[in-house]
């Protein structure tokens, strides 16, 4: 049976190629694909979510949820990734007037299946804590929260202590981390381990494939712009990285361990506290991924976009 999955993203390059492996894999059901800020604002994110699925026509759609368009950031990756988040690729779509609230979809899709729903959250936590911060009873329903942010050991990638998304409402991510729902931390340090190189755009689908036209739209700027603004030979798509974890849990090695997040500090806003001590007087309250098999990663993610 395939398992009820719920994506909460930012697109951001990264959140397109996971969207491009969970729509069409067969042992996940995407329920709702629900819009967050973070690699752009709300408004431009619900308009990447919306367009992404409208382009990949899937044979089951999921709901599409969007993201408040108050929604307070305190920075994006517009720098990185273009105005529209997602290089310039320009899918038109249609914007609607009537769309459904990413929070109350959130809140709906988990209510609707206690305890069976896995959501994949691969921008900020936002909509998870306002959903779960409305309705407390939520959190004892969710049945796996899987975290793409924060770090294990390393520094951060948008200030020196902090991670983006993490980084980006720090008071959500907080609120998130110290409620009592089954979750896992895929950190920065760890995930960016799985690089995409070039000859991946040898290996994509042909572009008379929904999948194949819209990675061929994307991947070639992708590329370009990490090369010229962050000097990286390659991709880090950390969201799809959790996807492969997801299907492969052997594909990960965690460890049970508390984890806060600084939300006060002038110098480590944002930095994501993990307590390894032996004598530490905190329970642990979540998995965090500590290491991963990088070779066979990315032989998933390859496989599922082909």
């Amino acid at each position: 049976m395939a398992r009820k999955v719920i994506l909460d993203l930012d697109p951001g390059i990264g959140d397109a190629v996971a969207l491009c492996m969970a729509l069409f894999e067969p042992q996940l059901d995407v329920v709702s694909v629900t819009a967050t800020g973070g690699n752009v604002g709300p408004k431009q994110a619900t308009l990447n979510v919306q367009a992404l699925v409208e382009q990949l026509d899937p044979q089951r759609w999921p709901r599409v949820g969007a993201a408040d368009p108050d929604q307070l950031l305190v920075t994006d990756c517009r720098d990185l990734w273009g105005e529209d988040g997602l290089c310039g690729a320009d899918f038109r779509v249609a914007e609607l007037h009537h769309r459904h609230s990413a929070v109350k979809l959130i809140s709906d899709e988990i209510k609707a299946s206690p305890g069976e729903i896995t959501i994949v959250a691969g921008g900020p936590l936002s909509n998870i804590a306002t959903a779960l911060q409305r309705e407390p009873d939520l959190a004892m329903q969710v049945g796996h929260l899987f975290i793409v942010g924060g770090t294990l050991a390393g520094p951060g990638n948008v200030a020196p202590a902090a991670e983006f998304n993490i980084y980006c409402d720090a008071e959500s991510a907080r609120s998130v981390f110290l409620l009592p729902v089954t979750k896992t931390l895929l950190p920065l340090d760890i995930s960016s381990k799985v690089v995409l190189r070039y000859d991946l755009l040898d290996r994509l689908p042909e572009v008379k494939t929904n999948r194949g036209r819209v990675l061929r739209a994307l991947l070639p700027s992708a590329f370009l712009a990490t090369h010229e603004r962050l000097g990286v030979e390659g991709l880090i798509v950390s969201e799809a990285v959790a996807i492969a974890g997801i299907l492969h849990p052997e594909l990960l090695t965690t460890e049970r361990l508390y984890c806060d997040v600084e939300t006060s500090g002038e110098l480590t806003r944002g930095m994501t506290v993990i307590d390894r001590r032996r004598n530490s007087p905190h329970q642990p309250n979540m998995d965090v991924v500590v290491d991963i098999n990088v070779e066979a990663t990315v032989d998933c993610i390859l496989r599922g976009l082909q």
